[in-house]
C-alpha cells in the first residue's frame, strides 16, 4: 500500500505529539487498570482473616435479617445480605455509603453465634483496590470537579488524544506493516528495537486499545452525553423502566423471604447466580431490592456482576442490567452495558480477566516505549550534551512510570503492617502511595533519569519481594499480628509480586548495560561513580 510521504509525515507528527502529550497519564491508567482485574482478590488479600464475621447456615439469613432490622433503625435505610462464604452474612453502612468515592466509610457487620444471638461489629472498609481503581480512573490527579474526580475528566481528554494517536499510528504504519510486523531488529540500534516493540504490541492489541479509548471517553463525559440525549427523550427514561407504580406503605412483616427474592431474580435471569441482595428504604413508599447476579457467559454491566432492581414486597422487576432475552433495558441501556462490559472485561471468566491483565500491562509498555522512541529520535548523536527538553522528558518518564510502580508496590508491602494500628487504613494507603510517588519523582529530577532508573528498579524489586516476605514473617512469628495467605487467590497476589520482581530484575540488568556500557552520547549514559572519581583524579 502506497501513501504519499508528506501525508505519512503529517500522521507521524500527529501520532507522536498526541502520544507524548497523553502517554504518561495513560501509563498510570493502564498499569493500575491491569491490577483492577483482580480487585476482589486484592481486597481479600489485604483484609485480616477476622475482618469478616462467620457466614451463617443456609436458611438462617432470614432469621438474622429480621433481628437486625427490628433492632437497628439505620439498617432500614440500606442493608446488604451476602451469600458468599468469605463475606459477613449481613452488613450495612454506619458512616458513608456504597456510592461515590470515600475513604472514611464504616460498615456494621452482623452474624449469629451458636446460641442464635446477633453479633455486630463496626469496622472501617478496607479497600486496597479502591486506591488502585482511583489511579486507574483519575491517574492519581487530586481534586474534584462537580461530583467526580478532576482526574477522570483529564483522563477522558487523554483518551481522546489516545484515540487520535491510534488512528494516526495505524495509517502511518500501513505501508510497512506486513514486512515489519514481527520484526524485532536489535542489531539496528536501540531506537529501531523500541520502535519495533512498540509497533508489535500496538498492532497485536489494536482492537483492545480502540475499545478502551472509546469507553474511557464515554465514561469520562457520560453526563454530557446523557444531557444531550435527554433533550431528545424528554421525560421518557432512556434505559427502560420508569413506569409509574402505586405508592404503598409496606410493613416489615410482609417482606417475602430471601429465597423468594432470589427465585424471582433467577426466573428473570436464568443462568445467573445470586451473590447478594441489598434492601433499601424498606419502610417508605419506594422500597427497593438490588440483586447482584453473576454470569461468566454474558457481558455484565459492573466489573464483576449484573444487577436486577425490584420491589422487595411485590417482587416486581423495575429494571436491570441484564442483556439476555429477559432483560428490559431498552436500546440505550444495552449499549451502555456493552460499553461497561467491554471496558471491564467482565466476561470470559478467569481467562478473560488474565487477557485484559496482560493487555493492560502491554498498554502501559506502549506508552513507556513511545516516550523512549521520542527521546532516541531527538538524541544529538554528535554531542555528549543533550537538550534540556530531552533531560526533562527523560526525568519525567522515569519519575512517573517508576513512581506509579513503586508507589503501588510500597502500598501493597505496607498493607498488612498498616492494619496493626488504629487508623483509617484507606487514608494510610493514600499517604504511602503519594509519599513514594512524589519521592520517586523528586529523585528522578535530582539524581537524573539514567542513574535513578537503577536506584528505582532496585527499590521496586525490594518492595515486591517484601510482599511474600511479610507472609513468611507471619508464618514464623504468628503473634506479631499479620497473617499468611489463606486462599488460592491470596497466593496468586504474592506470586504476582514475585513475577513483577523478576521482570524488574531483567529490566534492571538491561538498564545497567544501557547506563554504564551504552553509547556516551545517549541521554541514558552515566558512568559509574568509581569510574567518574578515577577520571577526575587523573585530570587533577
Amino acid at each position: 500500500m502506497k501513501i504519499r510521504s508528506d501525508i505519512l509525515r503529517t500522521y507521524q507528527s500527529v501520532h507522536t505529539w498526541t502520544g507524548i502529550t497523553a502517554g504518561l497519564l495513560l501509563f498510570i491508567g493502564f498499569f493500575a487498570g491491569a491490577l483492577t482485574m483482580f480487585s476482589s482478590a486484592i481486597n481479600d488479600w489485604a483484609t485480616p482473616p477476622d475482618y469478616q464475621l462467620p457466614q451463617v447456615e443456609p436458611g438462617q439469613h432470614d432469621v438474622l435479617l429480621q433481628q437486625v432490622l427490628s433492632s437497628n433503625q439505620e439498617a432500614l435505610k440500606g442493608i446488604s445480605v451476602s451469600f458468599e462464604e468469605a463475606s459477613s452474612p449481613i452488613s450495612w453502612y454506619g458512616h458513608g455509603s456504597a456510592r461515590g468515592f470515600s475513604m472514611d466509610d464504616q460498615v456494621w457487620h452482623a452474624t449469629l453465634n451458636e446460641q442464635g444471638d446477633v453479633i455486630t461489629e463496626l469496622r472501617h472498609v478496607n479497600e486496597l483496590s479502591m486506591l488502585v481503581d482511583y489511579l486507574h480512573r483519575s491517574a492519581g490527579i487530586i481534586g474534584e470537579l462537580g461530583h467526580d474526580q478532576a482526574g477522570v475528566y483529564v483522563l477522558g481528554i487523554a483518551a481522546f488524544l489516545y484515540f487520535i494517536a491510534i488512528v494516526s499510528g495505524v495509517i502511518f504504519l500501513l505501508p510497512s506493516l506486513v514486512k515489519s510486523f514481527f520484526a524485532l531488529r536489535k542489531e539496528k540500534g536501540a531506537n529501531r528495537f523500541w520502535l519495533d516493540s512498540h509497533n508489535l504490541v500496538g498492532i497485536a492489541s489494536l482492537p483492545f486499545h480502540i475499545i478502551i479509548a472509546v469507553t474511557v471517553i464515554v465514561f469520562s463525559f457520560h453526563d454530557l452525553f446523557y444531557g444531550g440525549l435527554s433533550q431528545v427523550y424528554g421525560d421518557k427514561p432512556m434505559f427502560g423502566g420508569g413506569e409509574a407504580h402505586e405508592e404503598v406503605q409496606y410493613e416489615l412483616k410482609d417482606l417475602p423471604s430471601l429465597d423468594e427474592i432470589k427465585q424471582a431474580a433467577l426466573t428473570y435471569a436464568p443462568g445467573y447466580e445470586v451473590k447478594s441482595i441489598s434492601l433499601s428504604r424498606l419502610t417508605t413508599e419506594h422500597p427497593s431490592a438490588t440483586v447482584m447476579i453473576v454470569s461468566e457467559r454474558t457481558l455484565m454491566r459492573g466489573p464483576h456482576n449484573d444487577y436486577i432492581f425490584m420491589n422487595p414486597f411485590t417482587l416486581e422487576i423495575n429494571s436491570s442490567s441484564v442483556t439476555s432475552d429477559h432483560g428490559q433495558q431498552g436500546v440505550w441501556g444495552a449499549i451502555v452495558t456493552s460499553f461497561f462490559g467491554l471496558h471491564f472485561g467482565s466476561y470470559g471468566g478467569e481467562l478473560g480477566r488474565w487477557l485484559y491483565f496482560v493487555m493492560g500491562l502491554g498498554g502501559a509498555f506502549l506508552f513507556y516505549s513511545g516516550n523512549l522512541i521520542w527521546l532516541e529520535k531527538r538524541r544529538k548523536k554528535q554531542s555528549i550534551d543533550q537538550s534540556r527538553s530531552s533531560h526533562f522528558m527523560a526525568n519525567l518518564t522515569i519519575g512517573v512510570t517508576l513512581g506509579c510502580a513503586i508507589g503501588l508496590a510500597g502500598t501493597f508491602a505496607a498493607s498488612k503492617w498498616l492494619t496493626l494500628a488504629d487508623w483509617n487504613i484507606n487514608i494510610a494507603y493514600m499517604w504511602v502511595y503519594y509519599t513514594l510517588f512524589l519521592s520517586t519523582m523528586a529523585g528522578s529530577f535530582i539524581i537524573g533519569a539514567a542513574r535513578f532508573s537503577i536506584i528505582g528498579l532496585n527499590l521496586f524489586i525490594a518492595l515486591c519481594i517484601m510482599i511474600p516476605l511479610n507472609s513468611m514473617i507471619a508464618l514464623v512469628l504468628p503473634s506479631i499480628g499479620i497473617w499468611i495467605p489463606n486462599s488460592v487467590a491470596d497466593f496468586g497476589i504474592e506470586m504476582g509480586a514475585i513475577g513483577f520482581a523478576l521482570a524488574a530484575y531483567y529490566a534492571l540488568h538491561r538498564a545497567r548495560q544501557r547506563v554504564y556500557e551504552g553509547e556516551i552520547n545517549s541521554i541514558w549514559y552515566c558512568p559509574k561513580m568509581s569510574k567518574l572519581s578515577h577520571a577526575q583524579s587523573r585530570v587533577a
